[in-house]
């Protein structure tokens, strides 16, 4: 099956997987949020209810993914997750059941960037770690791949930001319930004419959209790198109202 075709067929299952979607994102809300967490959620409104939108989180700990699909209640994200995710005997229910798609990060991976745009630009909304990969000791410097998606795609981008979550497993394992916050901050469009976007400008539109995103991490020590909000810019933003 070519690249093409392997996405369009992936693209046109999106249908068949919302009752398995449904029931699995109850079953995380009633157990997860309810019993194992305390998960608080805020800015919930700021999620639009259709349209090309991207989901951008902070990524903290392995339940990250898990957190959003929960937190989600308007439409359902659809995660970009690692493959090792996916060969994982615990989290490889959710990414199977889920229908979540993967990516190769010791490569350049292009059916996972082919994925994410057309996802995106049918109207799907996917969740992004701008990071690439864990940092729980606060957010890093981000790589380009939310930039170049969005741009291509036309996204609306919710940064949303996760607190409390590091450490979840060990304190369970002591008996107590971690307490979590998933804040969806205020979403933004890039300004972009059309076109190739210079390399430049891709730079700096990540760097304003990780501001954004510092802004919704209700945990300040977690916000790392763009700790110093002196620093944010919206230049290459586009603020929208929901």
């Amino acid at each position: 099956m070519s690249l093409s075709s392997s996405v369009q067929h992936y693209i046109a299952q999106q249908p068949r997987l919302v009752w398995r979607r449904r029931a699995l994102r109850a079953f995380i809300r009633a157990l997860g949020f309810r019993v194992l967490w305390r998960v608080e959620v805020t800015g919930a409104e700021n999620i639009p209810d259709s349209g090309a939108t991207i989901i951008m989180m902070n990524h903290i700990s392995a339940l990250d993914p898990i957190l959003c699909m929960g937190a989600v209640t308007n439409r359902f994200v659809v995660p970009m997750t690692k493959i090792e995710n996916a060969q994982n005997w615990f989290f490889g229910f959710f990414v199977w059941w889920w229908g979540s798609y993967t990516i190769n990060r010791n490569e350049i991976d292009r059916k996972a960037l082919v994925n994410s745009i057309e996802l995106v630009k049918n109207g799907q909304m996917i969740l992004i770690a701008p990071e690439g990969t864990r940092h729980p000791e606060g957010l890093a410097e981000a790589k380009g791949g939310l930039a170049y998606v969005a741009t291509k795609a036309g996204a609306v981008i919710v940064p949303t930001g996760i607190s409390g979550a590091v450490g979840w497993k060990a304190k369970m394992l002591h008996l107590q319930r971690p307490q979590i916050n998933v804040h969806f901050g205020r979403p933004f469009r890039f300004k972009a004419e059309g076109g190739r976007v210079p390399r430049e400008d891709l730079s700096a539109m990540s760097h304003e959209a990780m501001y954004q995103l510092a802004l919704a991490v209700k945990d300040e020590t977690r916000r790392g790198f763009y700790s110093d909000m002196s620093k944010a810019t919206t230049q290459h933003l586009e603020f929208i109202s929901v």
